[in-house]
Order: structure tokens, then sequence, then C-alpha cells
């Protein structure tokens, strides 16, 4: 089937090169039984290459099954996935078939494979590599004939390095990757899919359908969308309902469009180039790399005044340097640090400094641990204490879900 033919068929829109080249190797890998893994931003559409692949596919009078492993808690995923018997845990008044049973000759799209947690990991890549495996509570080993199509938005080679995803699963569902493009890497296609939505709003509302001047045109081809199509599409509806007027205008497209998105931290440059995203995982660790560069520079400045403390003539022969102090002193940068700054040079020079220990420790640097995960689990432990253990709080304070605490809580072995 031409390229054409299956945008037709599937209501796909769009003539960039990058989502003619994802089509055809969906197109060409379909008919075969081989693992595909297919990577994209979130809103990309990657839930319909698995339903192009399937549909294509041999398997396509069989089932088809989509599950979103983020979705799913880690304590019941092996469960929905592999089955269960009765009585393996508590609950289960029932033997369960999981969809590895249900879909047998069929196809099962993981979507969000980088959320499924490492035991359930060790559990699918034995099916991938022998199609078997063993039910929640029983000792059996059952045979299942499913093709496997994977889905993620994350970097899973960031994650093997994170030890976060099993290597060897990685390069086991990556037999066959397709990158899906981003929206914004296919601007040809921003306005083409607008009309399309628009149009069939218009349709669904009973109303003439919306369009845009040459310069509405142009912002809507620059906006980032962070969102991609589904966020494309939204925009189209609330214009389509919202909008009174039906030619729209940069100023009245611009009343719709977010504010845009961006990291507004500090850009950290490096000699090699390297972009900050590229550099740090996530603006946690950027933030933390920012307070201990400037921990760091405190520390160098308190080692300055102690230069000037254990040798006054410093201070003389360098006026501007002494007046540098004062204003960090006064700005309380350097409040720990004991030193007479209004007393007269002359006498300074004059008198002993005394120096204690219990005052500054300039000889004295504590390593700490610049490790993520470190300050992760040292962050984990602080809301939980702060909460008295109840894990609801505890994860609204730290900005996570309930089941990613739960999982957290278990990976570094945290006790309650």
């Amino acid at each position: 089937m031409d390229i054409q033919s299956i945008k037709n068929r599937f209501g796909i829109m769009g003539n960039s090169p990058a989502l003619n080249y994802a089509l055809q190797v969906a197109a060409q890998v379909a008919n075969t039984d081989l693992t595909v893994l297919i990577v994209g931003e979130s809103g990309v559409g990657k839930e319909a290459f698995s339903s192009i692949i399937h549909t294509l596919s041999a398997r396509k009078h069989n089932p088809f099954i989509a599950v979103n492993c983020g979705a799913i808690p880690e304590g019941t995923i092996d469960s929905e996935l592999f089955g269960h018997e009765k009585g393996s845990f508590t609950g289960a008044a029932d033997a369960r078939k999981g969809y590895f049973e249900t879909v047998n000759g069929g196809t099962i799209f993981l979507d969000e494979i980088g959320e499924m947690p490492l035991g359930t990991q060790a559990r699918l890549l034995r099916v991938l590599e022998t199609g078997e495996y063993i039910r929640v509570g029983s000792s059996k080993v059952q045979k299942t004939d499913v093709r496997v199509i994977a889905a993620t938005n994350k970097d899973l080679l960031q994650l093997v390095e994170q030890g976060k995803f099993r290597e060897d699963l990685y390069y086991r569902l990556s037999t066959v990757p397709i990158r899906v493009p981003a929206l914004h890497d296919r601007k040809e296609d921003i306005h083409l899919l607008f009309r399309k939505f628009a149009v069939d709003f218009a349709d669904k509302y009973k109303t003439a359908p919306v369009q845009l001047d040459d310069e509405a045109k142009k912002m809507l081809i620059n906006y980032p969308w962070p969102g991609n199509v589904r966020e494309l599409k939204n925009i189209a509806e609330q214009i389509s309902v919202l909008s009174e007027e039906k030619t729209i205008t940069a100023k009245e497209l611009e009343r719709f469009l977010p504010a845009v998105p961006g990291n507004r931290l500090p850009v950290l440059a490096h000699a090699s180039g390297a972009s900050s995203s590229q550099e740090f995982a996530n603006e946690r660790e950027i933030l933390y790399k920012l307070f201990f560069d400037m921990k760091k520079d405190v520390t160098e400045l308190k080692r300055m005044f102690l230069d000037v403390l254990q040798n006054p003539n410093l201070a003389a022969q360098n006026p501007a340097f002494m007046n540098e102090l004062k204003e960090l002193k006064n700005h309380d940068v350097l409040s720990n640090v004991p030193i007479s700054i209004g007393m007269p040079q002359t006498v300074q020079a004059a008198q002993p400094v005394l120096v204690h220990n219990n005052d500054i420790h300039e000889h004295e640097e504590v390593e700490e641990s610049l490790n993520i995960m470190d300050k992760e689990k040292e962050l984990i432990i602080k809301a939980l204490k702060k909460h008295r253990g109840k894990r609801k709080d505890a994860a609204l304070d730290l900005g996570i879900s309930e089941r990613t605490l739960y999982r957290k809580l278990k990976e570094y072995d945290i006790e309650e």
C-alpha cells in the first residue's frame, strides 16, 4: 500500500518528508513479526502508528489492545499484563487472565514503556525472547504469541544510564525504531492540519469554518507547539467555538495561544558548546548546579577575607578590594566572618587578629554528594518527615504523583 493510501485510510494529514518516512517504515515492517519502538513527543500520534502496523499485518483479524504503562499502578501492572492466580495477593478473589493471554495471536501496544517498573521489564523481556510468561502467584510457565509494539516520549538510553530501564530490554524493543516527527519539525503541515480541524469543528457545531489571515498564519506556524497535534486540535476547537469573527487576525489568534513555554532558568555555558538540556537530566539538576556554584563562590570570598585578616598589608595595598569586602559584609554575604571593618587600617595592622575555629572553617571542606539520586532521596525523606509519613501530602509537596512516590520509596529502600 502506498503512503497516500495509508494517509487516506487512517486520516493522517501532512506532507513533510519526516512524516512520510515514518509511514513508509511502518508499512514495510507491518507484515513481519518484528518488535517496533515508536519514539516521539507527547501528542504526535504514536498510537495511530501502532494501529497502522497492526491493521496492515497478518494479525489484523486477531485482537489488538493498547496499554498505557504509566496509568497502571506499580502493584497491579504484573497482574494486568500476565494475569494472576486466585489468592495470589490481597483482593485476588478469582484467577484472572492477563493481556498477554487474552491477546494471544494479536498485537499489544505498550504506550509510555519508560514508566514500566524494572521488575515488570524483566518479565516482558522473557516474553519477547522466549514467548513465555508466568501468572502472578503461579509456577506454571505459559506460552503466548503476541507481537509487541512499544512507544515512549522519553530518552530510554538516558533512563538506561540512570538505572531506570533495562539495557537488554531497550535493544530488544528497538529492533525497528520509528521516529514520529514533532509538529515544530513539520511546519509545512501546521496550517493544513488547522484547516482540516476547523472544517471538522464547523461541521460538528453547525457553523462556518474559521479562516486565518496572512499574519495569523505566520503566527500559527511560528508557535512551537509543545503539545503537538493534540494541542493544535484543541486550539482549533477553541477558536471555532469562541471566536465571533470567522476571519481570524494575528491579534485575535494571540488570545488563544498560550504563552510560549520555555526554561526560564539561566543557561549554563560549557566549553564544549553542549546545551544545558544535554548536560542535565532536568531542571532540578540545573538548580542543584547553581546552588553548589554559589556555595563555592561564597567559600572563595571567605578565603579572601581570611587572607586580609591574617595579612593586613593586603588591605593597605589594595583599598578597592577592602571596599568590596565592606559591601559584602553590609549585605550579610560574609556575616559569619568576624572583622572590624570600620577600624582604621593602621590600627588593624597593629593589633593581633584573633580567628576562632568556631567562626571560620576555611580549611575544613565538606565533600557533599552531587548525585541527583542522593538529593532526590534526601528530599523524599524530608517530605515524609514534614508530613508525618502521609504519602499523599508528601507527594503533593514534592510535585509528583503518589504512585511515583511509592515507586521511589521502593527504589531507594526508604522506610516510612
